[in-house]
């Protein structure tokens, strides 16, 4: 995980396949979805699991398949890894404590193309296209900090999302994770697009890929009985209860390739990524 510094005292960086097609398949025969630190010590605030000695680097680091077009770019509040053949992101970490979730900062919706990203596509490739410029890292997790906020606009961060699905079951999760973090103090959050061979369609002129599903996985690491949880979504108006569309980390990882949370202990990442209770999460 990032180095969990006082992020009150400035705005520092954090270092913060099943295949799709049985997935889909699931999807079409229910008619929904079936998978659905500076200063001194005395200083720093004891942070979520700090109290107890746990403390883990490297939890926003996620391993792509060998091959896989990758840049990866950390900036204030999240990190991700931008794929310049698909022109979105492979994946989007962030963690989100749970003092952040009521900051002061307000939305901009101030859209920026960042010209260090190979590929970046603007804001103009999503005009007229029908889609969404939907975030990965939300803005109503960044509240915490207004450059954090800026930078949670950039076009790195987007891909093309159907608005019924924006505006529905993926902001309902968005909330839920919000509430989550609280609850826990603090959860790391993976999210990002998933594509198959069949997925061609492309918009703008810069030819960003259309994604047919999304991923997101959460991890409450520090919590008393450390937890996981993943949630597939098709591109599309997602109906339906959200435990309708929970699947486990590890069934994740073999859609996408990805390996998630590998800097945590065997045992640790074994309970959390092998299970996926939504009644545990939700209680």
């Amino acid at each position: 995980m990032a180095k969990r510094h006082n992020r009150r005292k400035g705005n520092r960086k954090r270092s913060h396949m099943l295949t799709y097609t049985l997935a889909a398949g699931l999807l079409i025969a229910t008619g929904i979805v079936g998978f659905a630190c500076t200063g001194d010590a005395e200083d720093q605030p004891q942070m979520p699991g700090q109290e107890d000695g746990k403390h883990y680097e490297g939890l926003l680091d996620v391993t792509l398949p060998d091959g896989s077009a990758s840049q990866v770019k950390e900036y204030e509040g999240f990190k991700l890894s931008f794929n310049k053949d698909n022109k979105t992101p492979n994946w989007v970490a962030w963690e989100l404590l749970g003092e952040e979730v009521d900051g002061s900062e307000k939305r901009q919706d101030n859209f920026w193309q960042d010209f260090d990203i190979d590929g970046c596509p603007s804001t103009y490739d999503y005009r007229g296209s029908g889609y969404d410029r939907g975030h990965m890292c939300p803005a109503a997790d960044q509240k915490w900090s207004a450059q954090a906020m800026y930078d949670c606009f950039v076009m790195a961060n987007m891909c093309p999302q159907d608005h019924s699905l924006n505006a529905g079951a993926w902001n309902t999760l968005e909330n839920k994770e919000r509430q989550w973090a609280k609850r826990d103090s603090a959860i790391v959050i993976v999210a990002g697009p998933i594509y198959e061979r069949s997925d061609t369609k492309r918009i703008g002129d810069a030819g960003v890929r259309v994604p047919g599903a999304f991923f997101k996985i959460l991890a409450a690491p520090y919590a008393d009985e450390p937890r996981g949880i993943a949630f597939v979504y098709p591109n599309m108006s997602s109906p339906g209860n959200m435990q309708e569309y929970v699947l486990t980390i590890d069934e994740v990882e073999e859609l996408t390739g990805f390996d998630f949370l590998s800097s945590l202990p065997d045992n640790i990442e074994d309970e959390i990524e092998s299970k996926a209770s939504f009644r545990e999460w939700n209680r």
